[in-house]
């Protein structure tokens, strides 16, 4: 190899970097095919026909793991939000279950709606004939089956002219859950009233079709058997 073509040649005077570098590039089998030299320089001596992935590899498990991060990070953030609602509920249960009457039940709900829920407020509505409780909304005859359907026991959604269940608040409520009750109270002729609980809530998807209502529908199951402790009086 002449020192006209070679800068490494020993006979090779003119023996600077751009030279080299641009040989290097003319010649890239001489350092490819020395395992050697690319193990003293720290390269990784590969085949010629291997293709390295390494660094998009390592970005797609970075980015994977990131995704996974996220995720684990959601689902902790629902079990506790969970957690925490699952344990207001068990309190505001044992609040109503120390109601003195069936005004106080009502006081009670009402208050637990807002301080333990952020709700507006609730409210219990029994379907007349018969005595409804201060404190307690009155519902014309078949007038659950209106707001539920016949058989429907939930519904959950946007607030409705002329549901007027939540007094002097009613112009907060921008979504409501209601929930079926069936009391049954002693002493009465009619073996079960028809009635319902209902929550406000004073955002627009407070609560919505999609929604699960199991802790409501707890709640609701709660004041219906702390009711049927008294009698209604006419």
């Amino acid at each position: 190899m002449s020192s006209a073509t070679d800068p490494l040649s020993e006979t090779s005077d003119d023996l600077h970097w751009p030279r080299v570098r641009d040989w290097l590039q003319a010649h890239p089998e001489l350092i490819a095919d020395d395992r050697a030299l690319l193990e003293e320089l720290g390269l990784k001596a590969t085949g010629r026909n291997v293709v390295e992935f390494g660094k998009a590899a390592l970005t797609r498990l970075e980015e994977a793991a990131e995704r996974e991060a996220d995720a684990r990070k959601r689902i902790e953030a629902i079990a506790r939000a969970n957690f925490a609602a699952q344990t207001q509920t068990h309190v505001a249960a044992l609040d109503l279950m120390e109601a003195r009457n069936p005004t106080d039940l009502s006081r009670r709900l009402d208050g637990v709606a807002q301080g333990r829920f952020g709700l507006v407020g609730a409210s219990v509505a029994l379907e007349k004939p018969g005595g409804v409780p201060f404190g307690w909304k009155a519902l014309e005859a078949g007038g659950v089956d209106a707001l539920l359907g016949e058989h429907g026991l939930t519904w959950l959604g946007p607030n409705f002219e002329g549901l007027d269940l939540f007094g002097a608040a009613e112009a907060e409520v921008k979504s409501v859950a209601l929930i079926r009750m069936a009391p049954h109270f002693p002493g009465s002729e009619t073996p079960v009233r028809h009635a319902i609980c209902a929550f406000g809530s004073p955002d627009e998807d407070g609560f919505t079709p999609s929604m699960g209502c199991e802790l409501v529908a707890f709640i609701a199951r709660v004041v219906e058997r702390t009711a049927e402790r008294w009698p209604i009086l006419s």
